[in-house]
C-alpha cells in the first residue's frame, strides 16, 4: 500500500494533500505534452499521484484513506488542472471511485481492497451510463451486456464501475438502475480515444456481452440518492451518505476552475509588460482588456465560491443522515452545471483577447480551449438539461430525473 504521508492517514489533512498537489505542479505541466501523445494518464504520473496520496482523499480512513470532505474532488482537481487537465480529471474521477466504493457492500468492498487492505491502491474507472448497459437477474447475481462509452483512467485502473438497467421480472415489476463492479480484465476495452481536447485522460469505451456480475458486486441506483447505503455499516461517516448522481457535477468541475484558474494567471502574467505587435502600445494599458480581465476574474470567483458553498451544504446535509429533498439535488445540477460554465466563459475571454498568439500549439491558451471545451461537453455540465430539471421540480412538475 503505498503511502507517502509519515504520519497515519487518519492524520492527513486538506492542507497537507493540496501542498502536495501544488508541489507536483511544475513537472506536470512539463508532461502535458507527454499526457496528449500517449493519450492517457502517463505511467509515471500515476506513480507520483500514488506516492502523493492523491487517489485516497476520500476513500474511508478504515482503509488507508484520508476521508476529506466532498469538496476535496473539486479543489484537488482544480490544483493539478491548472497545470495538466487530463491529469486533474483523471485524478479526481479515479479518487472518486474510491468515495462510490465505500457505499457498497462491504464484501465488495474488500474484494477490491483485500479483506487487510492489502490492495486498497487499486484504481477504479467508471462509466456511471445507466441506459449502456442492460442486466438480468440469475441465480446469484446478473448478467451484464452493455457498450460503455468515456470510461477515463481506464489504462491505469483494475476495476471499472458500469451503469445498467435491470430488466423487470416476476419479482421486481420495475426496471431498475443498478451499477456494476467487474475487472477490467473482464470485459473488452475499445480504443476510441481520438479527441480535440482532454486528450490525455484515455476515456476509452468499453464492452460486455453477459457478463456474470455477482450480487455483492452491485449496488442499486436507489440506494446511492443519499443518506445511509448498504456501506454504512462499515463506513458510517457523512461523507459516504452524500447523494452520488445529484452533485455529481463536483467530481468533475475542478478541471473546468482549474483551466481557467490557470490561463488567466498565464495571460495576466504574460500581458504586464507585452506591448502590442501593430500599435506599439502596452497591452496592459488597453480599458477593453482591463475590463475583460476583470469579468473572467468575476466569472471564476463566482465558480469557486458556488462549487464551494454547494459541497459544503451536502456534508452538512448527509451529517444529518438525511438526503437533501429533490428540488435541493436540482439546484445541484444546476449550479454544478452554471459555474463549469462560467469557467469557461472566462477562458473565452482570455482566449479572445490574446489574438493571433492564442492559436498557436505552443501558448497553453491554446490547450486551456480546448481542454475546457472537451470538460463541458460532458452530460453534467450540459446546464440545458439540468436547468430544465430544475425548472420542472420548481415549477411543481414531476422530474424529468429520475436518478436523483
Amino acid at each position: 500500500m503505498s503511502q507517502t504521508a509519515e504520519t497515519p492517514a487518519t492524520e492527513v489533512t486538506r492542507e497537507a494533500v493540496l501542498q502536495r498537489a501544488e508541489a507536483m505542479l511544475p513537472i506536470l505541466r512539463e508532461r502535458a505534452d507527454m499526457a496528449e501523445e500517449q493519450r492517457r494518464l502517463p505511467e509515471i504520473t500515476v506513480r507520483d499521484f500514488h506516492d502523493a496520496g492523491l487517489f485516497r482523499i476520500i476513500q474511508p480512513k478504515r482503509v488507508g484513506g484520508y476521508e476529506l470532505g466532498y469538496g476535496m474532488m473539486y479543489e484537488l482537481g482544480a490544483v493539478i488542472s491548472r497545470a495538466c487537465a487530463s491529469s486533474g480529471w483523471n485524478v479526481s474521477n479515479l479518487a472518486c471511485h474510491h468515495w462510490m466504493l465505500g457505499m457498497w457492500p462491504k464484501a465488495a468492498q474488500d474484494e477490491v481492497w483485500g479483506k487487510n487492505n492489502e490492495t486498497s491502491d487499486a484504481l477504479i474507472c467508471a462509466s456511471v451510463i445507466f441506459p449502456a448497459g442492460k442486466a438480468r437477474r440469475v441465480d446469484g447475481g446478473y448478467l451484464l451486456s452493455g457498450y460503455w462509452p468515456f470510461c477515463s483512467g481506464i489504462d491505469p485502473s483494475d476495476w471499472n464501475m458500469l451503469g445498467g438497467m435491470v430488466a423487470p421480472d416476476d419479482d421486481h415489476p420495475d426496471v431498475e438502475p443498478r451499477l456494476f463492479l467487474v475487472r477490467k480484465s473482464d470485459h473488452e476495452l475499445i480504443d476510441t480515444w481520438f479527441t480535440s481536447g482532454l486528450q490525455g485522460t484515455g476515456s476509452k469505451d468499453a464492452k460486455a456481452t453477459d457478463l456474470f456480475v455477482p450480487e455483492h458486486m452491485t449496488v442499486s441506483g436507489n440506494d446511492i440518492k443519499g443518506g445511509p447505503t448498504p456501506g454504512s455499516v462499515v463506513n458510517p461517516g457523512a461523507l459516504f451518505q452524500v447523494p452520488v448522481i445529484a452533485p455529481f457535477a463536483y467530481v468533475l468541475s475542478g478541471t473546468p476552475l482549474g483551466i481557467a484558474q490557470g490561463v488567466l494567471e498565464h495571460y495576466v502574467g504574460g500581458m504586464r509588460d507585452k506591448v502590442a505587435n501593430y500599435s506599439g502600445n502596452r497591452i496592459a494599458e488597453l480599458q477593453n482588456i482591463q475590463i475583460k480581465v476583470a469579468e473572467a476574474a468575476a466569472s471564476v470567483e463566482a465558480a469557486e465560491l458556488i462549487m464551494r458553498t454547494d459541497c459544503d451544504e451536502s456534508m452538512e446535509i448527509a451529517s444529518r443522515g438525511v438526503a437533501p429533498d429533490l428540488l435541493t439535488k436540482a439546484k445541484y445540477r444546476r449550479n454544478g452545471a452554471f459555474s463549469a460554465n462560467l469557467c469557461a466563459d472566462a477562458v473565452d475571454k482570455v482566449f479572445k483577447m490574446s489574438g493571433g498568439g492564442g492559436i498557436y500549439s505552443r501558448n497553453p491558451i491554446s490547450r486551456a480551449f480546448r481542454d475546457i471545451h472537451a470538460a463541458c461537453a460532458h452530460i453534467a455540465f450540459n446546464l440545458d438539461v439540468a436547468g430544465t430539471t430544475y425548472g420542472r421540480i420548481a415549477l411543481g412538475l414531476e422530474s424529468d430525473n429520475k436518478t436523483l
